[in-house]
């Protein structure tokens, strides 16, 4: 089916889950979208059976919280940010709800997470103005860079590049391989003070990054240009 403005303008709610009783902070879908989680305020983490549309098993994070959640590529192991203690990221088996490793560094709520869609590489955002690159395998940063803002950030499809959107304001790009180096394009987007950018997203093909907002809008950037999105087979 082509997501036509048409198709999606006759979409209808087909069901409604209430399993959590407080705010519901992030889901996710598994790479073979057979499930979906999802991570609330009452510190639930809720398994749903894409197939079957029903809700498959709910864990807890009483003592860390829990805020943005991703699969990893294994469909029974997850990384989320925690909103109680600290800001560590914690990667939990769903299998048998222990916890594989800790990654600390950010000293403040973590806003984005984005897994690398080759490997066992994620990025990490924080309102502490940095992003972190972090490998599944060990508990140690890879990377860090120092920002001017509150970051936003993502993938692209490829895992070659990332984007970072720095106080809802702009957009960088970095080559995942010399990130240290700095952007290699920045574009700006007209500010609009009465929201702030929550989350970005790179579209399938690689040519657009969605952004949304804590207002009454979406934002997309405009068209990335051959040179933007090859930059790394060069």
């Amino acid at each position: 089916m082509k997501l036509t403005d048409n198709v999606l303008r006759s979409f209808r709610v087909a069901k409604v889950f209430r399993e959590n009783s407080d705010k519901i902070n992030c889901f996710d879908f598994s790479s073979n979208g057979e499930t979906i989680i999802s991570s609330s305020d009452d510190d639930s983490l809720v398994l749903y059976d894409c197939q079957e549309g029903k809700p498959k098993r709910t864990l807890y994070s009483k003592k860390y919280g829990v805020d943005l959640i991703r699969y990893t590529h294994a469909a029974n192991t997850v990384v989320y940010s925690s909103n109680k203690i600290d800001d560590t990221i914690r990667y939990l088996s769903l299998h048998d709800n222990k916890y594989i490793r800790y990654f600390p560094g950010h000293n403040k709520r973590v806003t984005s997470l984005s897994m690398s869609p080759v490997d066992d590489t994620f990025i990490s955002g924080s309102l502490d103005k940095t992003i972190r690159l972090w490998d599944l395998r060990s508990p140690n940063c890879q990377g860090l860079m120092h920002l001017q803002g509150k970051p936003v950030c993502s993938f692209d499809p490829e895992g070659l590049i990332f984007a970072a959107g720095i106080n809802s304001e702009m957009v960088k790009l970095y080559d995942l391989r010399s990130f240290d180096k700095g952007p290699f394009a920045t574009f700006k987007l007209q500010y609009d003070r009465t929201c702030e950018w929550t989350g970005l997203k790179f579209s399938n093909d690689g040519k657009l990054i969605l952004l949304s907002t804590n207002g009454g809008a979406l934002l997309f950037s405009r068209e990335l240009s051959t040179d933007e999105r090859g930059v790394c087979d060069k």
